[in-house]
């Protein structure tokens, strides 16, 4: 039983109902600033009004929670509830027997030599994508590349998903109620004490019926893969083909629809916003772009890129890291104790939010030298082993390690690899960027860069 054991400094009452605006609005300044007042591991007001919740940075702690005790932790209702309402029960919602049974059916799908299948895939919407883009920047060369980036992630999961049968318009409909469910997800996370007003105001139910339609699509595309009895080479099909060990049984048509909704979510988004942060990075690190096209350019030459030469652009890797580093596109991670649990002496009691701040571990001076600086040289591999277990965590870690986190990886340094072997960039100066943490870490106002055609001459030297 705990009693008054220590507890970490509290942030006062007051504060936090003073900063409660500011946090829904932005919450990285306040959690930043509540660090720097009150230490790496502090207690707070959650909304300002309701229950105590702990905000940490620290990687003993985080790996505690992730890995050590994962069984003592659960995702908080911010997931199971509020996200699962218009998200459905897939893996990134669900708890418990549920969510094991799931990911152990779903695992294998995700293994390196069953996505490696998909790079042709992938090379080819890229490669259609850059052509697109390429041709737009004749008529103007400023392009929001946050915005590129999130069509081209779209484009390349919903094709990894439904390899054959998706079209421009189911296309569009999908990425724009995405995008509006998504940022109603955010203020009910952010302004708890607003939650009464969008049911009374009917704003639930009418993304709800968002939602809805939403899966609607899914379900149909669903349906006529079924009804074809084609076999195609897609992660659809990996869902449709996969039986649960215990039984023999494949899932049903909720829980296929389920978890295919919950693989467009994750699986555009996260590579969408660390690639457009990476290309924000080297539009201001000319040196480092050159490197990486060196090794593009001794690697993958002017060939396609196999599995091969991924395994080879080990200085790529780092250049994506380290932009993860700086922007983790999973920005925070939460959970709640099952029970009274012991970290570091302090004591928490059962029901305890806890909050895994990312953002922040990757970023403080007690983890990283330098640590606002762009430097992919920190994951050479005569330099990972100096990294502290769990500072380091943008796909998370524990048994909830991401599931598709090799699919990301190939993703983004095949779009490194056609990208700078296509295109120059240049930071436009006097440009305003900053991060807005909504579920993931997306630019506040974009991120515009100015592209133009790679010079031949840049690319025979590189």
């Amino acid at each position: 039983m705990i009693g008054k054991d220590p507890f970490p400094p509290l942030v006062p009452r007051w504060k936090s109902i003073q900063r409660a605006l500011k946090f829904a609005l932005n919450p990285i300044p306040i959690l930043d600033k509540n660090i720097e007042e009150y230490g790496d591991t502090y207690a707070f007001h959650i909304g300002g009004f309701f229950s105590k919740g702990i905000v940490t940075t620290e990687p003993e702690i985080i790996r505690h929670v992730l890995q050590k005790n994962h069984r003592n932790y659960r995702k908080s209702n911010i997931q199971t509830k509020i996200l699962a309402r218009f998200l459905g029960n897939g893996l990134l919602t669900s708890e418990g027997d549920y969510w094991l049974r799931q990911r152990r059916l779903i695992q294998p799908g995700f293994h390196r030599d069953r996505i490696k299948g998909l790079i042709n895939l992938m090379n080819s919407e890229i490669h259609d994508s850059l052509a697109q883009l390429e041709s737009q920047i004749q008529l103007n060369p400023v392009v929001d590349v946050h915005g590129e980036m999130n069509r081209l992630a779209f484009r390349i999961i919903a094709k990894a998903i439904f390899s054959t049968s998706l079209n421009e318009a189911d296309l569009q409909a999908l990425s724009e109620r995405i995008t509006v469910l998504q940022k109603f997800i955010v203020r009910q996370i952010r302004q708890p004490y607003m939650r009464p007003w969008h049911h009374l105001s009917g704003q639930v139910r009418r993304h709800e019926k968002i939602s809805d339609r939403t899966k609607e699509i899914l379900a149909r595309l669903i349906a006529q893969r079924k009804n074809s009895q084609l076999q195609e080479d897609d992660l659809l099909q990996m869902l449709l083909d996969a039986r649960y060990e215990d039984t023999g049984e494949r899932m049903t048509d909720e829980q296929t629809l389920d978890e295919a909704l919950v693989l467009f979510i994750a699986g555009h988004e996260t590579s969408a916003n660390a690639l457009a942060w990476i290309l924000y990075l080297l539009a201001q690190y000319d040196n480092i772009t050159d490197k990486l096209r060196k090794e593009i350019s001794r690697v993958v030459g002017d060939n396609s890129p196999t599995y091969d030469h991924i395994k080879e652009l080990q200085y790529t890797r780092q250049v994506i890291e380290e932009g993860m580093r700086l922007y983790p596109p999973a920005w925070i991670i939460d959970r709640v104790s099952l029970d009274d649990d012991v970290i570091k002496g302090y004591h928490f009691a059962k029901g305890t939010l806890m909050i895994l701040y990312v953002y922040g571990a990757h970023r403080s001076d007690k983890l990283w030298n330098y640590p606002n600086r762009f430097d992919p040289g920190r994951f050479h591999q005569d330099h990972t082993k100096s990294i502290q277990p769990f500072s380091y965590f943008p796909f998370g870690g524990g048994p909830r390690l991401c599931i598709g986190n090799n699919f990301a990886m190939m993703e983004m340094q095949l779009t490194l690899v056609h990208f700078l072997r296509k295109f120059d960039l240049e930071r436009i100066p006097g440009d305003d960027v900053s991060p807005l943490p909504m579920v993931t870490l997306r630019p506040k106002a974009g991120i515009p860069i100015k592209l133009s055609r790679l010079r031949e001459s840049r690319v025979r030297h590189s």
